[in-house]
């Protein structure tokens, strides 16, 4: 199985302390984010895990060589290139053959599972085009990003992105590898072609884009997760 982590970010609402550190090499307890993230699929049973990096690359390159894990690493160098998240996913598919993969933002604290990711991917329908993890909408986003109705993804904002999912590579049928877009659209129009599974949950979620949501995490993370 394989996978992709999202690390390309600025991070800019956490500046001065992304000045310096990119957001995946946070740490949160006694790990990184980014490692977090790395072993929870590792312990699913993903053995290839492309890391898209852009502010600060060298430092999260140089993580990524000198952990020691189950999966191979392979870094998306997209320095310089501002692909936007479509755009970035859209650059690394030739490393996904044509398979559904799982997707996860670096900057994603969560109790959601890799297994429940593998479990998504071993019962793929052919029909499908994507499937998405939503959470209840947090303070900081209150309007939603998309509805779900009988575990099928719709564009009725109820729900917030959890930046977990899996996709499969005939989403970004057309999209040419440096071409600059975001995600969401593509994800508009295929829930729209009611090509996309959803699911709620309904555990512990944080999106650390904040200092006082980095302060949160650690606590999350002290207390025990």
């Amino acid at each position: 199985m394989r996978a992709m982590v999202l690390a390309a970010g600025r991070g800019e609402r956490l500046s001065p302390l992304t000045d310096t550190c990119p957001k995946p090499l946070m740490r949160v307890g006694e790990v990184t984010l980014l490692e977090r993230i790395l072993r929870e699929l590792e312990a699913a049973g993903f053995t290839q895990i492309v890391i898209n990096v852009s502010w600060l690359a060298e430092q999260i390159e140089q993580a990524a060589r000198e952990r020691k894990g189950s999966a191979e690493l392979i870094i998306s160098d997209e320095r310089d290139l501002r692909l936007e998240t479509g755009g970035g996913i859209c650059k690394a598919l030739p490393h996904f053959e044509q398979q559904p993969f799982a997707v996860v933002n670096a900057d994603v604290l969560s109790d959601y599972s890799g297994k429940q990711l593998a479990q998504r991917i071993a019962a793929w329908s052919a029909a499908d085009l994507a499937h998405l993890v939503l959470v209840p909408n947090p303070a900081h986003h209150p309007a939603g990003d998309f509805g779900l109705q009988g575990g099928r993804l719709t564009n009725q904002p109820a729900y917030t992105f959890s930046g977990i999912s899996v996709l499969h590579p005939a989403l970004f049928h057309g999209c040419q590898p440096g071409d600059v877009f975001p995600l969401a659209p593509l994800l508009r129009a295929a829930a729209d072609a009611d090509a996309v599974s959803a699911e709620l949950h309904a555990g512990y979620w944080n999106d650390v884009g904040t200092v006082s949501r980095l302060q949160a995490a650690r606590a999350w993370a002290t207390a025990g997760a």
